[in-house]
């Protein structure tokens, strides 16, 4: 990533929800940066302004949604745009969203879906992804999707991550829940998976765990609604051990629990694992 090495190392932070609110603020000094949801402050100036406060304590990323790279229609340049003005506010050092699209055909599908794996397709989407970073300033992130239909296609998925990174300058946020449950429902190797990409343009992470209750007859679903699972911490202490990266972020968005240690657990577990304290 041409630009990877301007980008500052944040640690390890939390997504940010509005549920946790004031356990964040009392829990400060106990999480490096926050990630927002992007879409949730491109119409809303007020909420923007709400951010203040927790740009005073924290470094913001926004993470996206919406931006739909994988789709076969033009660019949404008016909502690239947007995110701009989201990132300038918070002066984020780098912006993300998925490899998926939300809408095809002027067709909003309501769900992050996984793309064609194809190499017309991927030099597409690399376009794509190369004109957002233009548009955005900053550093553009795209993060691997959990999928639960596996589309035929002429390459693997680790291989179409690999070959949109190959044609663009843009960066990989590797979300290793994602990578678990894949794996899990597809029956590949996680750590082949990692093995095959290239690694060198991984700046963030995500890691987050789903309760007993989102697996099914042995299918895995990916929920954020419970602590990170040995196995997803397995795959960071792997990653770390060949890579490191500019950020690790813990992501839950339910069951959200009463007591706020459940979290800090998981974030202070992540941290000695990025200092190297716990390795695999």
């Amino acid at each position: 990533m041409s630009r990877g090495g301007a980008l500052p190392d944040l640690g390890v932070g939390l997504g940010y929800r509005s549920q946790l609110h004031n356990r964040i603020l009392e829990h400060a000094t106990e999480i490096d940066w926050l990630e927002i949801i992007t879409d949730g402050y491109i119409h809303d100036v007020r909420a923007r302004e709400q951010l203040e406060p927790l740009r005073e304590r924290f470094p913001l990323v926004p993470h996206g949604l919406e931006m739909s790279v994988g789709s076969k229609d033009p660019l949404d340049e008016d909502y690239v745009r947007a995110v701009a003005a989201v990132a300038d506010a918070v002066d984020a050092p780098w912006v993300s969203d998925h490899l998926s699209f939300t809408r095809d055909h002027g067709v909003e599908v309501g769900s992050l879906t996984p793309v064609h794996r194809t190499y017309d397709h991927a030099r597409r989407i690399a376009g794509k992804a190369q004109r957002v970073q233009e548009m955005l300033g900053r550093p553009f992130l795209l993060e691997n999707i959990t999928y639960y239909v596996d589309l035929p296609g002429e390459l693997s998925e680790a291989e179409m991550l690999s070959e949109v990174m190959r044609h663009c300058d843009c960066g990989i946020l590797l979300d290793l829940n994602n990578v678990a449950v894949n794996a899990a429902n597809h029956g590949f190797d996680p750590y082949r998976f990692l093995d095959a990409l290239p690694l060198e343009r991984v700046q963030q992470v995500h890691v987050a765990g789903n309760s007993a209750a989102q697996s099914q007859e042995g299918f895995q679903f990916d929920a954020h609604d419970a602590e990170v699972s040995d196995e997803v911490m397995q795959l960071l202490a792997y990653l770390l051990l060949r890579q490191d990266v500019k950020g690790i972020l813990l992501e839950r968005d339910e069951s959200f629990p009463e007591d706020f240690s459940e979290i800090v657990t998981d974030l202070r577990r992540a941290r000695r694992i990025a200092a190297r304290e716990e390795l695999r």
